[in-house]
């Protein structure tokens, strides 16, 4: 039987739509990624007509702001929110999931989008934002929340690309040789990890016979039953682990980061690192720490430096020294630059760094007979990536509109001509302080706190006995020490001093300056109310971590193994996994429903 048959046998009872399933329909998830694409599409077509076009940019950023605080309000209220497109069950439909980790990570791109967006109308120049820019820069936030909200691993794939598409443009924005240089290697660099990631989606599709996060995670913590060999997908999440780490910037796959941030313009550059890494970020902790961390390989490797048999144990390691790489790397490529651009590059290259610390600390804990400790310990851990991604979004976002504005005023943003800035521009300068403040972690802003668990989460795995803590924590006190260096040095060299003749003739850019001034008093704001933001963060972990709630909300569809023997080579497992019920007459349905005949 061909697969077309296949489905249209099992059309309404496998498949039905609809209230005969209760499938979800909240509107209320998808509404950020409409708003994103309808604002789009709407800038395109309003190009010839500056002022409505920026007008409608504006509006639809805020009513992006507005539909994920409502998203936000819903996801905390309750359970996680799932919205099955076109009402089709999982795992044959497309899921889109709102739990508290996909909300966390779309409140931080809404905050910081909107004062990027607010810069750009001003700061680019008006035939660059009537040509392409409010588009493009729509379509990318687009990218980012389908990223977040998405509940099948192609789909993952295709968002990186909406996303990473209108980047591509924003690089060469400028067009001249260095912008070009830069584009080429950030498209080519992107490029080969996207295919790396199509190859291993797959074979995920091959060796599971799925590719519905959710009941990936329910085959692997069951691969006898469904006929999973864990083997191969282990060595599949981990090149899809490379692509998550070059997506993020991570050291070996940094090369791209300071030329890209370079030649974009200085919003772009906000955008990229603020928001768009973190999507890496977020594909990891979704990936490994919810689906692919109820995988095992039975017996383990046997490689020295891997323990346990869990797919964490073995990607705790990795993540581990690649982390300690990057805030070294990013720490000396800072300290030894001249200008505010390069010294922002680098130090995003280090504080990513920090975000996936404390991630490959808790990464092995649960295979180290720490007992229940562990499970706290795990919740810390991701709970400290998830404060210090958002103060790493908020603050370098800031920092890089402070080297716009200051290019803005100034004409230049190299330290030599930056002297005296403090008093010519105090607003200014008093907002990059603060942003370098919250790097440093300084109280009572957020980086204090961030930087505060990612110490407490290695110093309680120390205490535990966990392997590497004492590393982590040396490794993490190096990485502080540099991150004091380079912004010292950029604060002494570029701002503090003698006048400079650049900065004695420095204009006024007042909205510039109002917008920066304006994220600075957010970055104040998240550090002074921090309660309610570790409670989201710590509900956002919880999250991560709980697969089994998260297959219970998506709630995709089972088929029997007994059916997939039954129909063997005849169907080949069909579209995605799907088994010929009428070979046998029943399809297991999840809990709470009744077995479903087939015609």
């Amino acid at each position: 039987m061909s697969v077309a048959s296949t489905l249209a046998s099992v059309g309404p009872p496998l498949l039905q739509r609809g209230a005969d399933l209760a499938v979800s329909t909240t509107h209320v998830v998808v509404a950020p990624l409409v708003v994103a694409l309808v604002t789009a599409i709407l800038t395109l077509g309003t190009r010839r007509f500056d002022r409505l076009q920026r007008a409608l940019s504006l509006t639809g950023n805020l009513a992006y702001v507005v539909a994920v605080a409502v998203l936000v309000n819903e996801v905390l209220a309750g359970d996680p929110l799932v919205y099955q497109v076109s009402a089709w069950r999982a795992p044959f439909g497309i899921s889109l999931v709102a739990d508290a980790l996909a909300a966390f990570m779309l409140a931080l791109a809404a905050v910081t989008s909107l004062a990027i967006l607010a810069f750009s109308v001003v700061y680019v120049d008006e035939q660059g934002q009537r040509v392409s820019y409010h588009p493009l820069y729509h379509f990318m936030l687009a990218g980012v929340t389908g990223a977040f909200l998405t509940g099948d691993v192609f789909n993952l794939f295709v968002w990186f690309e909406v996303m990473l598409m209108p980047s591509y443009v924003f690089v060469v924005f400028y067009s001249g040789r260095r912008h070009t240089a830069a584009a080429l290697q950030y498209t080519v660099l992107n490029l080969v990890g996207s295919a790396l990631m199509l190859v291993a989606i797959g074979g995920l599709y091959a060796t599971t016979g799925t590719l519905n996060m959710a009941d990936i995670a329910r085959r692997l913590a069951a691969p006898a039953e469904y006929g999973v060999a864990p083997g191969p997908v282990l060595g599949l999440a981990a090149i899809l682990l490379v692509v998550f780490l070059l997506k993020a910037g991570v050291v070996p796959f940094q090369f791209w980061v300071p030329p890209a941030y370079r030649a974009a313009p200085a919003p772009i550059s906000a955008f990229l690192a603020g928001i768009t890494k973190k999507v890496g970020i977020y594909a990891v902790v979704r990936l490994y720490f919810t689906v692919f961390a109820a995988g095992s390989v039975p017996g383990g490797l046997g490689l020295p430096g891997f323990a346990g048999d869990s797919f964490l144990a073995y990607f705790g390691p990795v993540l581990f020294v690649l982390a300690l790489a990057s805030m070294i790397v990013g720490g000396v490529g800072a300290v030894s630059r001249d200008n505010l651009d390069d010294v922002f590059s680098y130090s995003s290259i280090g504080q990513v760094g920090f975000i996936i610390l404390p991630l490959a600390v808790v990464a092995t804990v649960g295979d180290h007979s720490l007992g229940a400790a562990a499970t706290e310990l795990q919740i810390l851990g991701v709970t400290a990536a998830l404060i210090y991604a958002l103060n790493h979004a908020v603050a370098k976002s800031l920092l890089f509109l402070v080297s716009g504005a200051v290019f803005d005023a100034v004409g230049s943003i190299k330290f030599e001509n930056l002297g005296g800035l403090t008093n010519r521009r105090p607003v200014l300068s008093a907002s990059f302080f603060v942003g370098a403040l919250a790097l440093v972690g300084i109280p009572p802003l957020s980086g204090f706190f961030g930087k505060l668990l990612v110490f407490d989460t290695a110093g309680r795995a120390l205490g535990a006995g966990a392997p590497g803590a004492d590393l982590a924590l040396a490794g993490a006190l190096v990485g502080a020490i540099f991150t004091i260096a380079y912004l010292s040095r950029a604060w002494n060299h570029g701002f503090w001093g003698e006048r400079s003749a650049a900065v004695e003739r420095a204009g006024r850019p007042v909205v510039l300056i109002g917008i920066v001034a304006v994220l600075a008093l957010v970055v104040v704001a998240i550090g002074v109310g921090f309660d309610p933001v570790y409670e989201f963060a710590d509900r956002a972990a919880h999250a991560a971590l709980d697969g089994e709630g998260y297959v219970d909300a998506v709630g995709p569809d089972v088929v029997s193994n007994a059916t997939e023997n039954a129909t063997g080579n005849e169907t080949a497992g069909g579209a995605h996994g799907i088994a010929d019920p009428a070979a046998t007459g029943v399809v297991d349905a999840p809990a709470g429903a009744s077995e479903v005949s087939a015609p």
